[in-house]
């Protein structure tokens, strides 16, 4: 017979997902829930949050601003390394799980709990997330997943049983979404959205307008790199949390990093996610071009290529691995020329690199111009190609 469950710790957000997970692992388990809600920007009225998981049986409720964590410590090295999934998502939901997971064990460590518990579904990526985190902090965690126990089947099930329960919560038939929302982005799944034919309705954004009701002026703006980080944004020097703050509202306004994907989740499906990331993709064109400027070709040409290994152990949920750490040394060493400043261009959907300056360059004019120069033996090149074609010669001369 399985050990009897005392005490659970929820990643606890507020949804319909885990407000009536918590509802049910009472029922389930006869056992004390204490519920964990990371403040990561997310928006939501928290006392509300904390108000609606004591109401729904929550013995204790945690509930903890980790937003400059968030940033400093998990969203800048991912843009370090450029990071991005098949070319497209910005990583957002992704990011974030591992800081989420790491605290919800520190408060099992300081509740003595037997277990920690999830909203992720048995489909999802975020159930890999969050349980590969578990492990590489706690071996021997006991781990509940709901979606995986549970005979409910559908948001639909967990709408009747909210309601049957009196639980509160902000999905509706008519709104069916799942919804992730932090600092870096907003991410939307469910309902219409999974016709990939179908396009999103306008009224489900939040972070930023149409496009085409955007400003008729574009705005400029100059962000400061110091080691790769941004530090600056028009000369005012913000934290990493302030920085994205305003980078959110600018690209906003701008109707900036919108993304409609068809994902490949890690478990083997592929899923239709909707994104809004206007800090997240005006930062990674900034970050691209203050290391045009300050990075040698082959440095950059090699960690370019580790990119797409990068991005998919953050979004497979190997955050904490050996691998992950390695990869993240490698990428902070090229970045320790990477400062100086940037210029952009906001307007309509569009995030355009005007100018790029820095102490670092690497940048000559006196070699690069087209016009006279006293450094440059143009004469030199016949050989280099020469050289570089001989293979290519001898290939033909063999074979014909």
């Amino acid at each position: 017979m399985a050990d009897k469950i005392n005490k659970v710790v929820l990643a606890y957000s507020g949804g319909l997902d885990t407000s009536v997970i918590l509802k049910w692992l009472v029922e389930k388990y006869d056992c004390e829930v204490i519920a964990f809600s990371a403040d990561i920007g997310q928006g939501d009225d928290l006392d509300q949050v904390r108000e609606n998981a004591l109401k729904t049986g929550a013995k204790k409720v945690y509930i903890d601003n980790l937003r400059e964590i968030f940033i400093k410590d998990y969203v800048f090295p991912a843009f370090r390394a450029n990071a991005i999934y098949e070319g497209q998502y910005l990583l957002g939901t992704s990011l974030a799980r591992p800081l989420i997971a790491k605290r919800q064990m520190e408060i099992a460590r300081i509740e003595n709990a037997d277990a920690v518990s999830h909203g992720a579904t048995g489909k999802g990526n975020d159930q890999v997330r969050f349980e590969l985190s578990y492990f590489a902090i706690d071996p021997d965690i006991k781990i509940i997943a709901p979606w995986r126990e549970w005979d409910m089947r559908s948001r639909t099930d967990l709408m009747a049983f909210a309601e049957k329960h009196g639980i509160k919560v902000p999905t509706t038939v008519a709104k069916p979404y799942s919804t992730d929302r932090n600092l870096l982005h907003v991410s939307y799944e469910g309902g219409v959205l999974e016709d990939p034919w179908k396009r999103p309705p306008d009224d489900i954004f939040t972070l930023t307008v149409s496009p085409q009701d955007a400003p008729d002026k574009a705005e400029i703006v100059e962000i400061a790199f110091k080691q790769g980080d941004p530090i600056a944004l028009n000369d005012k020097n913000l934290s990493p949390a302030n920085f994205f703050n305003i980078m959110n509202m600018m690209g906003g306004r701008h109707g900036i990093g919108r993304a409609d994907i068809v994902e490949n989740r890690f478990v083997g499906m592929k899923s239709r996610g909707v994104y809004e990331t206007p800090g997240g993709t005006i930062l990674r064109a900034a970050h691209q071009a203050i290391e045009s400027l300050t990075m040698d070709r082959e440095v950059m040409h090699l960690r370019d290529s580790l990119i797409p290994k990068y991005s998919e152990l953050i979004y497979y949920g190997f955050w904490f691995s050996p691998e992950m750490k390695l990869l993240q040394k490698m990428i902070d060493e090229t970045q320790k020329n990477v400062s100086g400043t940037v210029r952009l261009e906001l307007y309509k959907g569009n995030c355009r690199v005007i100018g790029r300056k820095s102490e670092q360059s690497l940048y000559r004019e006196d070699f690069a111009t087209f016009e006279n120069d006293d450094v440059y033996r143009q004469k030199d090149a016949e050989g280099f190609i020469r050289l570089n074609a001989l293979r290519l010669r001898i290939q033909k001369m063999i074979n014909g």
